[in-house]
């Protein structure tokens, strides 16, 4: 094959990728399914008990803002949040007793004992939060497991029971918004959003006869009993995508719904792209099986979907660049309505083939990493058990 008709026939395989994605995989790219769409028109005829668990880990700088988010909710029925220190060192018991003195009634804290084997830190966390949540004489029906970034609409609660109730769902997650205010922020938070979606379409997520599961583990409410029957969190123990993995178990017990929201946001800042790439190599490799074929399988698939076309335009010639041009294009497109929604330029869009290769980069590093025997390295804990 002569390198024209090579540069041709890699220009078709990258157009026809793209118009896939544009018309199949639930149509992942438009974000219609959000949180004020398709309410429920009813109202639950009683509000049940909630318990927010909240896991948190050095997040004195954090909690200020968060938790009066979530204890401000205007929930009609009972609810009780739960903040579990992983054995901080930066204050933040101290700060949150002086939270829990404005609301004694709602805020309990429980000091986490240490790792055993076999946990990551958050999952251990959350674990000692919920056996807090059941012992109370009268144990919650719901769950919100939730992080200690995250912050709350007043109306967030009220809407996700409504949700949860009227569907019977195991569990309904929200996708938080998280900030886009640096240069970092800018170039890659709105991707790691269309990836995400890319992996796990929400449409999907949310058939009840359809295999594929996920959530956002920064809001996720949980139908208490679905959490025993799945085997409760000792199920994921081990897990560092751990809101997707709890997402599989629990729609084996029942349907899920997960969507985009502008009521739910992550407060945590990434100035720098060494932030973020921390923030996606930690989990990145545990997403590809620990494999090193699927790491050569990515590699090669990003290659060509993301970084062959806008070569081909620059260094090809005849037909060739013209349908790499189309394939360019139609990544636009598909682009375009994550990058509206974080509200920034149309020009992303066109810099999507640039922000995969960043990614690309940040992959091979979280296999690196990995190993280094630093897998899974959040606040200064390597936490990849397998």
């Amino acid at each position: 094959m002569s390198p024209a008709s090579a540069q041709t026939a890699v220009a078709v395989v990258a157009l026809a990728a793209w118009a896939h994605l544009l018309l199949g995989r639930g149509r992942f790219w438009t974000g219609s399914i959000r949180d004020d769409r398709d309410l429920p028109d009813a109202m639950p005829s009683r509000w049940p008990a909630v318990a927010a668990v909240v896991p948190a880990r050095n997040e004195a700088d954090m909690i200020p803002d968060s938790m009066p988010s979530l204890l401000g909710q205007d929930y009609p029925g009972q609810f009780s949040v739960i903040l579990i220190d992983d054995n901080s060192t930066d204050g933040t018991v101290a700060v949150a007793q002086g939270l829990a003195a404005a609301a004694p009634d709602r805020l309990a804290i429980i000091q986490g004992a240490g790792l055993p084997p076999g946990w990551t830190g958050k999952l251990w966390a959350m674990r000692q939060g919920i056996a807090r949540a059941q012992a109370q004489p009268a144990p919650p029906e719901y769950l919100l497991l939730t992080d200690a970034d995250i912050g709350y609409a007043r109306d967030t609660l009220r809407l996700l029971v409504r949700r949860a109730e009227a569907g019977e769902l195991a569990m309904v997650s929200l996708m938080a918004k998280l900030r886009c205010c640096s240069l970092a922020e800018r170039a890659l938070v709105p991707a790691f959003i269309f990836f995400f979606q890319m992996l796990y379409p929400f449409a999907w997520v949310n058939r009840r006869d359809a295999a594929t599961a996920a959530a956002a583990g920064g809001c996720m409410l949980v139908r208490r009993s679905a959490l025993a029957d799945a085997g409760g969190i000792d199920s994921i123990r081990g897990a560092l995508i751990d809101d997707c993995a709890l997402a599989a178990q629990l729609k084996r017990q029942g349907p899920v719904w997960l969507g985009l929201t502008e009521r739910v946001r992550s407060l945590r800042p990434y100035p720098s792209f060494g932030d973020i790439r921390r923030m996606v190599a930690r989990s990145a490799y545990a997403q590809l099986r620990f494999s090193p074929w699927w790491l050569a399988a990515t590699v090669a698939g990003l290659a060509l979907a993301y970084l062959a076309a806008p070569l081909i335009v620059a260094l090809g010639s005849g037909s060739a660049r013209w349908i790499a041009a189309a394939a360019w294009a139609l990544m636009a497109i598909v682009f375009w309505p994550t990058v509206r929604f974080y509200r920034l330029s149309p020009a992303w869009s066109v810099a999507l083939p640039a922000i995969a290769a960043v990614y690309l980069g940040f992959t091979l590093d979280s296999a690196f990493q990995h190993a280094r025997g630093h897998g899974g390295l959040w606040k200064g804990r390597a936490q990849a058990l397998r």
